[in-house]
């Protein structure tokens, strides 16, 4: 069975979900434990996580291959679904 880590870049900086700590977002608070849905890029064949904002309204990502941005509201009567497709 292969493993797929996610990758991410915050502040010019890459870091990665795995390994032994957690990896930390600007504050402290770390990846390992921030809401998050996946993500199939439709675009690229892609797949990663996006995470929740730090104020909870939204969940905001890139494309891993060509950058191509998204965005998931949060808010009443939204959905329990934890998987999503992107154009």
């Amino acid at each position: 069975m292969s493993r797929f880590d996610d990758v991410f870049e915050f502040n010019g900086q890459v870091r990665g979900t795995s390994g032994g700590g957690g990896d930390t977002a600007s504050g402290g608070e770390t990846l390992r434990h921030r809401p998050w849905v996946a993500i199939r890029w439709r675009c690229c064949g892609a797949y990663s996580r996006i995470y929740r904002n730090r104020e909870g309204t939204a969940y905001t990502g890139r494309c891993p291959r060509c950058a191509r941005p998204v965005r998931l509201r949060v808010g009443p009567g939204g959905t329990t679904a934890r998987f999503f497709e992107a154009e």
